[in-house]
């Protein structure tokens, strides 16, 4: 997915259900502070989506421009409708996002998770596709060591322990 692609994802879904903010949670929000991402991290051709709105917007947005939908068909990605809970990620998560609010959006802001951040929720996530782009998010030089650690001291209690996610860190440091 390239930027010119998330801003068109949010630009509908704010159409969609009436917001004017919408969240970016999964591994394309990479494209609110690196609207250049390296190629190996834009791979995905869907984005997760929410609005604070509603929950039912999840519902809203899988079923007009999700998976499947004539939208994704038309233009060869779509938006993952999800909610909150989608994700595990560090406390003040909300106050470290990066905005993208522009003529493409049609002035709809989106809220796209600061990279740290989205290491972080990918770590807890620990599929090997997460693993992979935190790979490369190392390699890029997207991720200082110290500012993930201390994410994932924020992050809330958790059926993964911190002592697990900094084995994988470890791990991802040393393939990097």
């Amino acid at each position: 997915m390239q930027r010119h692609e998330l801003e068109h994802l949010i630009r509908a879904a704010g159409a969609i259900t009436g917001a004017d903010e919408i969240i970016v949670i999964g591994s394309q929000a990479i494209l609110g502070a690196f609207p250049d991402a390296p190629p190996l991290l834009l791979r995905s051709c869907e984005a997760d989506v929410l609005t604070l709105r509603d929950p039912k917007d999840a519902d809203l947005i899988d079923g007009t421009i999700g998976e499947g939908s004539p939208f994704h068909e038309t233009f060869g990605y779509y938006a993952q409708g999800v909610w909150l809970d989608t994700a595990v990620l560090p406390d003040g998560w909300i106050k470290r996002c990066v905005q993208i609010r522009n003529d493409n959006t049609r002035q709809v802001t989106a809220r796209c998770l600061e990279p740290h951040d989205l290491a972080v929720s990918k770590l807890v996530a620990g599929r090997e596709k997460d693993l992979d782009f935190l790979i490369e998010m190392t390699r890029s030089g997207i991720l200082g060591e110290e500012t993930v650690l201390e994410r994932i001291a924020m992050l809330p209690a958790h059926e993964t322990s911190a002592a697990d996610l900094l084995e994988r860190w470890n791990r991802i440091a040393k393939k990097a």
